[in-house]
Formats: C-alpha cells, structure tokens, sequence
C-alpha cells in the first residue's frame, strides 16, 4: 500500500483526531530513538538465523507517559473481552552469540478486540471512544534468566489500514535497543475475527503481505501461535533480536 492511500485510508476510520498519531504509523523505520542499528548476523544457541529483528514505529498510538508502574504487570487485559492471549517474548542478543539477555526491559501495546486503544481518543467502527486515562493492552516486565518475559492479554483487534499486531521496545540498562512490531498469521486473524467475540467488527481485508509496514520484515516479525484447549485462545510465543 502507498503512503498516500494509507493515510487516506486511515484517515477515514481514525478521524481528525488522529491525524497526528496516524502521521506517526505512515511510513516504516520512522522510529529514531532506537540506539543500535548492528545488523550483525550469525547463528543463535538453537540454531536458527540470528539477525537484529527490524526497527518499526512506535505509533499511531504509544503511550510514553503511562510507562511505569501502572503498566509494569503481566496480566494487561484491564477487564476488557476476547479470546485470552497468552503471551511469551525471548530477548537475544546477536552481540553476545545471540544468548538470551537478562533483566532487558520490554515495552509492549496493542489494540483491544475492537480496534481500539488506550491512552488515546479513537474513533473507530463503534464510534469515538475516550481512552485517553486508560492503560489496557499495555504492558512492561523485566526478561528473566530465560531472556523470558510472559504477559496475559486478549487477541487484538484491527482498524483500517493496518494488520493485526503488537508493538515491542525492548531497553537494556536504561538505554532503548529497539522498536519493532510483532505480526499475527493471516489464517489465524481469519478465524479468531470469525468467533462470536469479534464477528461484529467483520474480517479485515489487509492481509501481512499487502501492510506497508509489516510485509517486508514478516520474516522475523512473524510470531508463533498455538492454540491453547484449556482457555479457548491462544498461546504466542516469539523471539525479538537486538544488538546490545
């Protein structure tokens, strides 16, 4: 998608009172607080690619000034409804042979079911919506000895213009690393938004290979999803590389 028919595109659903943040999502890599641009490439402990995860915006809606202890928590759903996601980040570092990294901290948001954030006033298919003093799908935890960081949440929604996806910094010693976006696999959006729960919303027409930021980095931003019997979600699991 050009950057022309994504802004008009998004404009469309967001409102004027996103023009700012959507002016954040148009183009890919617009995220210049990242520290580390390394594109050292090797072999991790498993044995798979090891290569700096690609750098992403942070917007249309990142929520600097909640960050803290409000958000430093595992479970991010806030009471809101939709098949339970159980997520699972590893940190590696293709400086360091691409070991897990400890104590790393890692910042993730996302959209509810309905296409909505928080911290924000959105206007989407259920209208305008005031978000601005909430903080649901929001999240920090520090990685554990594993490089492991593990938060509870609910499938995200979409809203046009975009792919399903969570957005992830990852910061080491203070010190940001890294901005990137985790995507979904298309087959899987296609059935979640087909349940009850998200039907109403309808499917999204986008798929990873047609978003403007997601279809040229799927390759490493592409997470794992399994279905998981007991909750009737989703267990995810992904591995985000960063050179520290």
């Amino acid at each position: 998608m050009e950057r022309k028919d994504f802004l008009r595109n998004g404009m469309g659903i967001l409102g004027l009172a996103s023009i700012v943040p959507m002016l954040n999502a148009c183009g890919k890599d617009n995220d210049t607080t990242s520290t580390d641009t390394d594109t050292t490439t090797g072999t991790d402990t498993e044995g798979g690619s090891c290569t700096v995860t690609d750098t992403e915006t942070d917007g249309p809606y990142p929520l600097y000034k909640s960050r803290g202890s409000s958000i430093q928590r595992v479970d991010i759903t806030d009471g809101k409804t939709g098949l339970p996601l159980s997520i699972t980040i590893t940190v590696r570092n293709v400086k360091d042979s691409c070991n897990v990294v400890n104590n790393a901290r890692v910042d993730i948001w996302h959209c509810d079911k309905d296409g909505y954030y928080s911290g924000y006033s959105n206007t989407g298919y259920l209208g305008t919506q005031d978000n601005s003093a909430l903080v649901f799908c929001r999240g920090l935890q520090y990685s554990d000895s594993n490089g492991q960081v593990k938060f509870t949440s609910v499938y995200p929604g979409w809203y046009t213009g975009r792919v399903t996806h969570i957005h992830a910094q990852i910061y080491v010693d203070s010190s940001l690393k890294l901005t990137t976006q985790i995507a979904f696999p298309d087959a899987i959006n296609t059935a979640v938004y087909k349940t009850s729960l998200y039907s109403a919303h309808g499917q999204n027409s986008m798929t990873n290979a047609q978003d403007n930021i997601i279809m040229d980095s799927l390759d490493n931003e592409l997470a794992t999803l399994t279905a998981n019997t007991t909750t009737g979600g989703y267990d995810l699991t992904h591995t985000i590389y960063i050179s520290a």
